[in-house]
């Protein structure tokens, strides 16, 4: 019988997750080029490495290109020889692209959502100029049942970041292919990888919530161990007649 090392287990399990989120939601199709917006954090380097790895390999083919959006208003210091060569060894072409924003344009946004939103702008920019019909994103399973919570929490509004998501008006579908893969999991990868974390000092991080609903989901799984799949499965199994009917 065959034993597996623990990485080799933690690394099945992960490349098990992240197929089963690709071929369940239709991510990827025969001649895609799919760009990947690298932050430099875990999630997206564990991205670069699956996809890059993917498009070596299995079928249907396609290629990918990954992108890295300097904010230059925000002290992110990146590694951007560290990012090329990580990504040219799952051969992965890697781009660097500068930006900025200025939060004072508009004040009833917060910096956070400026950025973010300048930051998927470029992304989209960049896309178009390389001929992408795909934009991946590295939000994992955690992400998308904290931003569930969070909309349920303070938008009062039952939704979250779809694994697919077709933009008709900039024609680009936004994927998220690790979208059945757990947080645990990437974090153990980083470490067997020795990812090397990417030094940002921004003066704006406290205000976010997301860090607080990690706490929340957390408490959840401890009163119940299943309660992500139970959270996942709601976003399908929507029983209207037992809901409120809506007000006009």
């Amino acid at each position: 019988m065959t034993q597996f090392t623990e990485e080799e287990k933690t690394i099945r399990r992960i490349e098990r997750r992240f197929n089963k989120g690709v071929v369940q939601y239709g991510l990827i199709e025969e001649g895609d080029k799919i760009l990947i917006g690298l932050s430099g954090g875990k999630d997206s380097l564990a991205l670069v490495e699956l996809l890059g790895k993917r498009a070596r390999i299995y079928k249907p083919r396609f290629s990918v290109i990954a992108v890295h959006v300097v904010m230059k208003n925000i002290p992110y210091q990146s590694d951007i020889e560290y990012l090329k060569t990580y990504c040219e060894s799952f051969g992965v072409p890697f781009v660097q692209y500068e930006t900025s924003f200025d939060p004072a344009t508009d004040t009833r946004k917060s910096p956070c959502f400026l950025c973010s939103w300048n930051r998927r702008k470029a992304l989209f920019t960049v896309a178009k100029e390389r001929g992408c019909n795909k934009i991946a994103l590295g939000h994992h399973m955690d992400d998308i049942l904290e931003t569930l919570l969070m909309n349920i929490t303070y938008q009062g509004a039952f939704s979250t970041m779809p694994p697919r998501l077709v933009m008709k008006k900039f024609d680009m579908t936004i994927i998220r292919p690790m979208c059945m893969v757990h947080e645990a999991d990437l974090v153990e990868l980083a470490m067997l990888h020795d990812y090397r974390k990417q030094v940002k000092n921004c003066p704006y991080e406290s205000q976010s919530s997301r860090s607080d609903m990690k706490g929340i989901l957390r408490q959840l799984e401890a009163m119940n161990p299943e309660a992500r799949y139970s959270l996942w499965g709601s976003m399908t199994n929507v029983q209207e007649e037992l809901l409120p009917d809506k007000i006009e």
